[in-house]
């Protein structure tokens, strides 16, 4: 027990500011779904087939950025803090040029929306928003090459410091943005898009001057040299990144994919999935938390070559992220409709919200363990089996599943609640293939 209780505090210690990173960021899209929302059914629309489209590319480029947790974990824990230095710095052109490709298809590729079935007005709200969030997603992607690099060190506390102001700062810049105060246009939706662009500058802007100027980075002499890229640290990046963000480009393609089936079942059906999505979303930055900092922890006692102790860690994220999946369905289950009156006011939104909470509840469990898992792999540096299993769970099994249960049923059509019974499913069997692969891989280095 007492060995349980000092290896969770080690998971706390590491955790805890992810958690409120995460819970930030949350917070940030949570605004942007309330503040467009009580703008109207429309505008909020607008930003969910926004982001189904492109949320999933956004992410499969930061994703690879996220490879460089384990990497400067691993590296921290073997006390190599010259290359630390020097992998950041050749990591930083493939950010860089990350960054810059997602600004061109944001911004450009937005006009392939027109081309959708969609009414034409919420297309034009979703080219619009795409357009100004363009800026955004390349410092983004630069300020997540940061972030990662202190995550990897264990310094997860001025990365929350970062976060949280953003998410402070985001608040009142959708409402003057969205509703057009202090003489600027009432832009509804189209405003939480500028929003999100100035304070993704900001976060990059500070992260770095907290980097520049603070003492515990000094030991990795980042800015000791100017380097260019590598081919060795390139192939090391896309080697462990790709798998990751290609992973989480096909999970989110899944929650995407879900708008995108309901989408013809009309604009209050896809707006209450939103708001139930992103309700769930928020409930599981507790075991999402974990899970990250599972892979800063194994990767640091991977380093040490304590491989025994890197084992029961895994075990221990496992157990902590179940525990918080019981925790958010007894909150989701008691507190879910009080949670989804503060999206919106639309009664017809309400209603549907209302009713998918009670899935988004059933699935904190697998999506839990799952993600407890997979945090601890990518402390292994074990990515490329985790992108596979995910594809069969989300697109061979969930989605097909999904969209027959949607329109056709097993006696009738399910409509909304056959997609999300079809998602349980798909984290199900994630769940149950990557627990197992965990297993066996923490297993060879006994």
């Amino acid at each position: 027990m007492n060995k349980f209780l000092k290896e969770s505090n080690q998971f706390f210690k590491i955790g805890f500011p992810m958690l409120g990173s995460q819970l930030s960021f949350m917070i940030m899209s949570a605004t942007d779904t309330i503040v467009a929302g009580r703008a109207g059914a429309e505008q909020l629309a607008g930003l969910v087939i926004a982001n189904s489209f492109t949320y999933p590319l956004f992410m499969l480029m930061a994703g690879i950025i996220f490879s460089v947790i384990p990497i400067v974990a691993q590296l921290n824990g073997a006390n190599k803090n010259i290359e630390i230095g020097q992998k950041i710095r050749e990591v930083f052109w493939i950010a860089f040029l990350l960054g810059l490709l997602l600004f061109l298809i944001f911004y450009f590729g937005s006009e392939l929306l027109k081309f959708l079935p969609i009414d034409d007005a919420i297309v034009s709200i979703s080219v619009s928003y795409l357009k100004a969030i363009s800026v955004g997603m390349f410092f983004y992607i630069l300020y997540r090459l940061l972030s990662s690099y202190s995550e990897g060190l264990t310094l997860t506390l001025p990365v929350f410091f970062v976060v949280f102001s953003g998410a402070l700062i985001n608040i009142p810049l959708d409402i003057i943005f969205v509703y057009g105060y202090f003489g600027l246009p009432e832009m509804g939706g189209v405003g939480c898009g500028y929003a999100t662009s100035i304070v993704s500058a900001m976060m990059f802007i500070t992260m770095l001057g907290i980097i520049v100027f603070s003492k515990p980075y000094k030991k990795n002499m980042l800015f000791s040299k100017f380097n260019g890229p590598t081919s060795k640290t390139s192939i090391e990046i896309f080697k462990l990144g790709l798998p990751i963000g290609f992973g989480i480009f096909v999970e989110l393609s899944m929650y995407s994919g879900a708008a995108i089936i309901l989408a013809p079942l009309g604009e209050n059906i896809v707006s209450g999935h939103a708001i139930a999505l992103n309700i769930a979303s928020i409930a599981f930055m507790l075991p999402l938390a974990i899970g990250l900092a599972a892979s800063t922890r194994v990767g640091n006692l991977l380093g040490e070559e304590r491989f025994i102790d890197a084992r029961y860690s895994s075990k221990i994220s496992v157990s902590l992220c179940f525990i918080g999946a019981l925790l958010n369905v007894t909150i989701l289950i008691t507190f879910g409709n009080k949670l989804v009156s503060l999206y919106t006011t639309d009664p017809l939104v309400y209603s549907v919200a209302s009713y998918l909470i009670i899935f988004a509840a059933i699935f904190q469990i697998p999506d839990g363990i799952g993600m407890g898992s997979l945090g601890a792999l990518r402390g292994y540096k074990d990515t490329f089996m985790t992108m596979v299993f995910i594809i069969i769970a989300y697109w061979v099994f969930a989605m097909p599943f999904g969209y027959y249960l949607t329109y056709y049923g097993i006696n009738k059509p399910m409509g909304e609640s056959g997609m999300w019974i079809s998602m349980i499913f798909g984290l199900t069997i994630f769940a149950t293939l990557i627990s197992k692969r965990l297993t066996k891989i923490s297993s060879q280095y006994e």
